[in-house]
């Protein structure tokens, strides 16, 4: 029997995770993920309400996983050395525009888990979506969270259910329902003005990928912790190069870096390849053509969507 006072969208969020065994402690973390999207991810912004105070500490009693403990071996690479686990529980790979735009437009359904060597965490590796799928694009929490953020702010991509209608009942004045072709326009636009597009995973958003986020570096909370040594975010796989014949030293590719990766020599750009995350970015602002992605074993592997 349906609780009145209790949406729809919710019940049958809770109903996915118990089928997939999830503790009621992570169906609630998720829960007010969710319902308090904008609370808890601004936490990240410069706003500073009074509810931040209240939040963060809440957030780490729920998160079970806490910054505090370590990871295993395989996640470090080494025994003798411990990190943090938050970004092995949210986290978000980086796509080029092209791979971003196929995960949007998938036609089939697909139910798969990623390999390590794609997402190099141990947590929330799931691809689980089926045909047709919905879409929802959703204010940006993370630029709702500044007090002079970038714009537009409606510029994040949910996809696929439970989340999506989730947010559409919960957030209705942030949430509207988008078809593909609306999609893929605002990934081409983000792409323009120089923000990169990242899949994101969350273990307690039923372990799995449920967002595209266009993300800049002066609002995103991800980018930011990236900055301060928590790994949020991995290489899509792919490595910027320059054709030094081609390139005529402008700066346009840098001024759109989100990761500081380029620099000048000679007149000339090259790519610092510790910094680079493979997003892509610089290649489709180059009018002359002169850089290009290639594959960088070294950094992992990246999510074909063609494979999946």
């Amino acid at each position: 029997m349906r609780i009145p006072f209790i949406k729809q969208s919710t019940i049958n969020y809770r109903r996915m995770a118990r089928q997939q065994g999830m503790p009621f402690i992570d169906w609630l973390h998720g829960y007010l993920y969710g319902r308090f999207a904008y609370q808890y991810i601004g936490m990240a912004g410069d706003k500073k309400p009074w509810w931040r105070y209240l939040m963060a500490p809440l957030v780490l009693l729920l998160d079970r996983h806490s910054p505090f403990q370590p990871t295993d071996q395989s996640r470090t690479g080494d025994p003798g050395q411990e990190k943090p686990t938050f970004a092995d529980t949210y986290h978000g790979k980086a796509l080029p525009l092209a791979e971003a735009t196929k995960l949007i437009r998938l036609d089939r359904a697909v139910n798969t888990s990623v390999s390590e060597q794609v997402l190099p965490y141990t947590r929330a590796r799931e691809i689980v979506l089926n045909n047709p799928e919905k879409i929802v694009l959703l204010d940006c929490p993370c630029r709702a969270g500044m007090k002079n953020p970038c714009t537009p702010i409606d510029v994040c991509l949910l996809v696929g259910e439970p989340f999506c209608s989730f947010m559409l009942e919960h957030h209705p004045d942030k949430t509207r329902e988008i078809d593909t072709d609306e999609a893929v326009r605002i990934l081409k636009a983000e792409n323009a003005r120089g923000h990169v597009a990242h899949a994101f995973f969350k273990d307690v958003m039923l372990g799995r990928f449920y967002a595209i986020c266009n993300c800049c570096s002066c609002c995103c909370g991800a980018m930011k912790a990236q900055r301060m040594g928590v790994q949020m975010l991995c290489s899509s796989g792919y490595l910027a190069e320059v054709d030094q014949e081609t390139c005529v030293g402008c700066g346009l590719c840098a001024e759109k870096c989100q990761f500081k990766a380029i620099g000048f020599r000679g007149g000339m750009a090259f790519i610092r390849a510790k910094r680079c995350m493979g997003c892509g970015v610089c290649v489709e602002a180059c009018s002359k053509d002169a850089l290009s992605l290639r594959l960088a074993p070294e950094k992992g592997e990246p999510l074909r969507v063609d494979a999946l």
